[in-house]
């Protein structure tokens, strides 16, 4: 009887969960009822889902309205009809065009215009909506002429007064004005909700014809969506059955790539098993689009990582979506496709960032038509959490900003500061909006790929990006059966890529970078592994990551697969990483420290869970669990299903089994607990082997081409640490770099023999413009010869100016920054921010200039220079200190104080902060000690709360030197931040500028 209902993906208009909803439906003994949310399609399945469990006749729409103008509702008669709506809202949405008053001549939607308007004939399929307020005035309108065609248009959007409240502080944040200013016409009717069947009728006035029609008009709507019929891109080389014969032929054409021309018994059955379960799932052509699309980008000569579950299938290696061989790691198939899975195995595919555009646009292009879309990127949905719903609501109650940051710190850490009462209803409903969806935002690199077009399935918004993205969200698209291709970006790939283009450029050297089973020998990178010299490399560069390495002492390839997943916070949460590598560390408490069961199942991991893999082993074997039952609980892990009622009858059924199987139960509750501690963490054996062979890749060119492997990572602005401590390290592999240069530097950083020239592109204030200004005319027009000639070729303002002088990009001149700064303020005639012409210098005579005595200047005001204008310096930050702490150890010399109490000096790289499990904040430091090797601190609560690290600079830190395999790091008594050097102290003052003398020239 309802057809216009709105949940809250009615962005920032609705206030129900679609279940609530629905659930409010069947409280007042809803029969059936349409869900028309205002410009959007988000909702339409999980509420299809739920009506059907509620036993309520679901129906879908759209509410197409002009801001907050209703224009009309569509409703989908069949799943055609809803293509119809959602081609048409996305065509607006995405040109930004508003809606017509009019709506298209649909032939499978039913459209209801809202009264009152004009009255015209209504064509087929189209009914005027009556409001029960409105039915004595339509009855005394021309409309009474089409009585047959109303219906009755109740709109559903609140349950409460509270909701209502809800509703109207949405649209405040929404318009952005205050509360007080907001007008009735930009927000609904408190009466704007569920009604019995007898309230309803009398609503009506007792007209219950009108209700009778309105059912009608419902019941002729027939959108049923099986979940599971989706239709996935299929036939990708013709028909299916020619899909098939494509995929086995490239399978065996790969593996005689992979293993020779002679494929041993093993390799062979292997490559069977998973071709006939791929056939059986229906995942060939799942399989096909990955081939294509790593295809497509080798022949582009990009590289890229192929990783996820899908890295455990052989077809998948042979096929080169993945460079990790399960053979050789025995990864386990079935863990990811069995015949219990409906849904295929993930495969992410990483990429530089700079060629992630081209491969999406390469995949919509393949995959689109002249006719229809066929491809669009897969949504998320952002919502509001709680910091940023008190920072919209203070401001829609006008609070000042002081008061809103109370309220912020009021949430995270109560203390003396009461809230009032506005204060007090800011964060009332501050908690009630939160979680509620804000707007669309697209999903990291999910791509969806339809064998229809994707509007029979969802409208598509356009962001900025560029690329359609649906409406609904990935816990969506797998329950309806989509399966989304992950197309991923990622800076480690951009510095493998740059670095080899630089080796090139300066040794002249190409380099094989797919090398993986040389590199796995090598020496060099077993001692980087080893010793947790690993700056700059893909996923082994963080401090906890270069601690665990170091503890390991793992140089082999399965060691770093095992480390890549033990660093997941799931592995350490449940005190089985320490317990790793001590099984690691003491080869003869393996056996012993171990379950036997555990032990018999992951020998190679000395019975300690560490991968995915590892649990579906132990669900099966150890407590009984049936593949199904153990999918649905790898499932589970992801988090995303982790609160689902079937991962909870799992659960009750792995006790019940373990206890059948006569297991102990509090050993079956530590391994409970060691599976709990995986959700949403733990990796699988193929992924972490994935990460590895990009680790491995890194270091390879880390261990053998330093210089430019650094400067490739410094260029791609990603990994661990700031630019700085990449300079650093080029610095401790005896690398030359200098400041930006007028003469020699790039945009990007550059490097020429074992000489780096720091790029244009990390002086913050320098206008981009100006940069390539420089460039464009250094290159046509050949060096600058003094600053006068840059002046003559280069428009630029004197505040730029000074930026490139105060730098010394202009040392080549043999002139100081200060007689530089002089001859810039005469030139320019302290023209500030006003450009000079390219020819103003050479059509007058210029003067002569003649500059006073200067003193030299201050090493320490350079370095100064160099924080304001690139945020970093170059130079010894320790020579900023007022005054150098004598005594202290230096890091190199930390292993021979283990156990005792020391002093180091530490310049500040970066700092974890973390919880105690009774909530308190605890931090692990990495510092850098003057000859640039790293201190790593731990600084526990009492410690941060008394001595607190308060940013970057120097801290001057006590602390007691514990050792844990082999490993020494400084348990923190104390930590002072030490005082820099005022420049005003002792800077001597110039003359002004005014006081230049000159000649006429």
């Amino acid at each position: 009887m309802y057809l216009n209902c709105h949940s809250y993906f009615s962005f920032r208009y609705g206030t129900m969960p679609v279940q609530e909803l629905v659930d409010h439906a069947k409280k007042h003994g809803v029969k059936t009822m349409a869900l028309t949310d205002i410009n959007c399609t988000a909702a339409v399945y999980p509420f299809l889902k739920a009506a059907k469990a509620a036993k309520i006749h679901g129906v879908v729409g759209v509410d197409f309205r002009n801001g907050i103008e209703q224009q009309y509702i569509g409703l989908a008669l069949n799943h055609h009809g809803f293509f119809e709506l959602n081609r048409h809202l996305s065509d607006h949405k995405r040109k930004k065009r508003p809606f017509p008053q009019k709506a298209p001549h649909w032939q499978h939607t039913a459209v209801i215009y809202p009264f009152p308007r004009p009255y015209s004939q209504l064509g087929p399929n189209e009914y005027l909506g009556i409001h029960p307020h409105q039915l004595k005035k339509a009855l005394r309108s021309p409309w009474i002429a089409e009585k047959d065609r109303w219906v009755l248009l109740q709109p559903v959007s609140f349950h409460s007064q509270t909701s209502f409240n809800i509703h109207r502080l949405l649209r405040c944040i929404e318009l952005n004005i205050l509360l007080s200013k907001l007008p009735v016409s930009e927000q609904g009717n408190i009466s704007d909700r569920f009604y019995s069947t007898l309230e309803l009728t009398e609503r009506c006035d007792q007209h219950y014809w009108l209700l009778q029609q309105t059912y009608e008009l419902l019941a002729s709507c027939h959108f049923e969506q099986d979940y599971q019929e989706v239709e996935n891109k299929k036939r990708v080389f013709g028909s299916e059955k020619e899909d098939v014969a494509k995929l086995t032929e490239l399978t065996y054409k790969g593996a005689k790539k992979r293993y020779g021309h002679e494929l041993s018994e093993g390799h062979k059955q292997r490559i069977l098993k998973e071709l006939d379960i791929i056939q059986k799932k229906d995942f060939v052509s799942y399989f096909l689009i990955n081939y294509e699309i790593v295809t497509y980008a080798r022949n582009r000569g990009f590289y890229y990582v192929g990783r996820g579950s899908g890295a455990n299938s052989i077809v998948a290696y042979c096929l080169f979506i993945t460079d990790v061989d399960p053979i050789e790691l025995d990864l386990y198939f079935e863990r990811f496709i069995n015949l219990y899975r409906s849904t295929p195995p993930d495969f992410d595919i990483d990429f530089s960032w700079r060629d992630r555009d081209e491969i999406i646009q390469h995949i919509f292009q393949n995959h689109n038509t002249d006719l229809h879309e066929h491809v669009c990127l897969l949504a998320t949905h952002n919502t509001f959490q709680i910091n940023s719903s008190i920072r919209e609501l203070g401001k829609v109650f006008g609070l000042p900003k002081t008061e809103i940051e109370a309220l912020i710190n009021y949430v995270s850490k109560p203390g003396n500061y009461i809230p009032d009462r506005i204060g007090s209803l800011v964060l009332k409903y501050s908690q009630l909006i939160q979680g509620m969806p804000s707007h669309l935002s697209i999903h990291a690199g999910g791509i969806l790929i339809s064998q229809q077009p994707i509007h029979y399935y969802t409208a598509t918004d356009l962001p900025p990006k560029g690329f359609p993205v649906s409406h609904f969200d990935m816990v969506t698209a797998e329950e309806i059966g989509f399966a989304k291709f992950d197309i991923l970006s990622q800076r480690g790939l951009g510095h493998i890529r740059d670095s080899l283009e630089i080796i090139q450029t300066n040794q002249g050297k190409k380099v094989d970078i797919h090398r993986i089973k040389d590199f796995k020998k090598d020496e060099k990178i077993k001692h980087h592994l080893r010793k947790g010299h690993t700056i700059g490399a893909f996923y082994v560069e963080s401090p906890a990551m270069r601690m665990l390495l170091a503890k390991l002492e793992a140089d082999e390839y399965l060691g770093l697969v095992a480390a890549s997943s033990i660093i997941r916070p799931g592995v350490a949460r449940s005190g089985m990483m320490r317990e790793y590598i001590l099984r690691h560390r003491k080869p003869e408490w393996r056996k012993s420290r171990a379950h036997p069961i555990l032990y018999d199942l992951m020998p190679e991991t000395y019975g300690i869970m560490v991968y995915q893999e590892d649990v579906i082993k132990v669900a099966h074997y150890y407590a009984g669990l049936s593949f199904d039952e153990a999918d649905v609980l790898r499932r589970g892990m992801s988090g995303k299903f982790r609160s689902r009622e079937e991962f909870l009858k799992v659960k009750d059924s792995f006790f019940k089994k373990s206890s059948e199987k006569g297991h102990d139960q509090k050993i079956t509750s530590e391994v409970w607990f060691q599976i709990e501690s995986f959700a949403g963490y733990s990796f699988a054996k193929g992924h972490s082997a994935s990460f590895a062979v990009e680790s491995y890749q890194s270091l390879y060119l880390k261990a053998h081409f330093p210089l430019e492997f650094m400067v490739g990572v410094i260029n791609n602005f990603g990994g661990f640490y700031k630019t700085e401590f990449y300079i650093r390290e080029l610095q401790a592999c005896n690398a030359d770099v200098q400041l930006p240069h007028i003469n020699e530097s790039e945009h990007l950083t550059m490097i020429k023999g074992t000489t780096v020239y720091l790029g244009f592109i990390h002086l913050k204030y320098l206008h981009k413009e100006i940069a390539n200004t420089i460039l464009q005319n250094r290159n046509t027009e050949g060096a600058f010869s003094n600053l006068r000639d840059f002046i003559n070729r280069i428009a630029i303002s004197l505040e730029q100016l000074l930026i490139l002088i105060r730098i010394d990009a202009f040392r080549f001149t043999s002139k100081t920054k200060q007689e530089l700064l002089w001859e810039a303020h005469f030139l320019t005639n302290k023209q500030k921010n006003k450009p000079s012409t390219n020819h103003l210098f050479r059509q007058i005579n210029l003067r002569g200039l003649t500059i006073p005595n200067l003193e030299n200047n201050d090493p320490r005001q350079d370095i100064l220079d160099h924080l304001e204008i690139m945020e970093f310096s170059i130079a010894d930050p320790f020579l900023l200190l007022k005054s150098m702490p004598q005594g202290t150890v230096k890091a190199r010399d930390i292993k021979s104080y283990a156990g005792k109490e020391i002093e180091l000096l530490g310049y500040l790289v970066t700092v974890k902060y973390t919880r105690t499990v009774k909530g308190d904040i605890m931090n692990f430091g990495t510092f850098l000690d003057r000859d640039g090797h790293w201190i790593d601190t731990v600084h526990f609560p009492p410690v941060v709360k008394q001595h607190p690290l308060t940013g970057r600079g120097i801290y001057l830190l006590r602390g007691k030197v514990s050792e844990e395999f082999n490993f020494y790091t400084i348990e923190i008594i104390s930590c002072e931040k030490l005082a820099y050097w005022n420049a005003a102290d002792d800077q001597p003052k110039p003359n002004p500028p005014s006081q230049i003398s000159y000649t006429k020239g």
